[in-house]
């Protein structure tokens, strides 16, 4: 079994600046990218931002210049430091991890979500 805990939500005014943080614990074999989408009501859940276990980064047009991913391969964990917040930035964030293993010559990838935490911007 694999545990994603995630903090650092909260509500702020536009402008303001949050950091989010993930944490995977348990049976976790190799993992290949960690992210983080968000989810505003009605909309569908959309990419943020991702990492690669090489630290190659992408993010969504919307927040580049503004939101920073980074990883602690150490402590399994992602950040998401998020500056300069919109109200449209509004939503409830997850993360995911992207894993795999190899067993006798074959790869099974496995992802796995976060619960999720709620980011609210007022104007």
């Amino acid at each position: 079994q694999v545990q994603l805990v995630e903090s650092g939500g909260g509500s702020v005014q536009a402008g303001g600046s949050l950091r989010l943080s993930c944490a995977a614990s348990g049976s976790i074999f190799s993992i290949n990218a960690m992210g983080w989408y968000r989810q505003a009501p009605g909309k569908q859940r959309e990419l943020v931002a991702d990492i690669t276990s090489g630290d190659t980064t992408n993010y969504a047009d919307s927040v580049k210049g503004r939101f920073t991913i980074s990883r602690d391969n150490a402590k399994n964990t992602v950040y998401l430091q998020m500056n300069s917040l919109k109200p449209e930035d509004t939503g409830v964030y997850y993360c995911k991890i992207k894993t795999s293993k190899t067993i006798v010559g074959l790869t099974y990838r496995y992802d796995f979500w976060g619960q999720g935490t709620q980011v609210t911007v007022s104007s």
